[in-house]
């Protein structure tokens, strides 16, 4: 199971998958509030549908860990873990920072992943040796200095909710530009070398998996806020090596 085995694949799923959403992309506002009063609209229900029936076809001793429609075979060895559209409200609002997300775990441990971003053909895979953007290789930049860097979220106000409010303002107040340019957008910036931080205070496992091995063969860290293993957190840093140690220390 490797990338260039599954490459032609992902390309084949994830151009299925982005049809459906650019079909629906500003062309509907509708949408209905899930449990955890998060919005899900019916471009991810089938987004998330044709993923796990082409996974299924092709795979189907594997698991499926989907956002939408959650947990087939959950003891598999191997398990795709699927975010249809990750940047609903992006995506409603007629935004371009949503995209969709696939990892592919062994035993828990992430292997592979993609970002794909349908409106604009960006295709991102990483496999944590590599990262490729349209075929072509990519690294994170490599800034050292706190001040020289863009960082990058999604949500302000979340850091006020699940994590340290104030310790975040301090890093905003260090770095040279700071936007929200978030959703899994902000990785690929990250990854690409085009931003230089990317932080989310709160994640989900249908988040986290893909970016990982991303970040990873970019030549990046990736961790949780604490600096743990992030398929074990529910949190996000992601940098280089160099500045990642920086905002550590920052927000702990």
């Amino acid at each position: 199971m490797t990338l260039s085995e599954l490459k032609p694949f992902l390309l084949e799923i994830t151009n299925l998958s982005g049809n459906i959403i650019k079909e629906y992309f500003r062309k509907t506002s509708s949408f209905e509030l899930k449990k955890d009063n998060s919005p899900v609209t019916i471009a991810d229900k089938k987004a998330e549908e044709i993923l796990r029936n082409e996974i299924m076809k092709r795979f189907p001793e594997h698991g499926i860990i989907g956002e939408e429609f959650g947990i087939t075979n959950e003891n598999a060895e191997y398990k795709w873990i699927l975010d249809p559209i990750d940047g609903t409200k992006s995506f409603i609002a007629g935004a371009y920072t949503f995209g969709t997300l696939i990892g592919l775990t062994r035993n828990d441990e992430p292997l592979i992943g993609v970002i794909h971003q349908p409106l604009l053909n960006e295709f991102l895979i990483g496999d944590n040796e590599t990262a490729e953007l349209n075929d072509v290789k990519v690294k994170v930049a490599k800034k050292k200095e706190l001040k020289d860097c863009l960082l990058l979220t999604t949500d302000h106000l979340n850091f006020y909710v699940y994590q340290d409010g104030k310790k975040f303002e301090n890093l905003i107040r260090k770095v040279n530009v700071y936007r929200m340019w978030g959703d899994c957008y902000g990785y690929l910036l990250v990854a690409s070398g085009f931003a230089d931080i990317m932080i989310d205070p709160i994640m989900s496992i249908w988040d986290i998996a893909a970016l990982a091995p991303i970040i990873k063969g970019a030549g990046g860290v990736i961790t949780d806020i604490k600096g743990n293993d992030p398929m074990k957190g529910n949190s996000i840093i992601a940098s280089n090596k160099f500045l990642h140690k920086l905002v550590i220390q920052e927000l702990n």
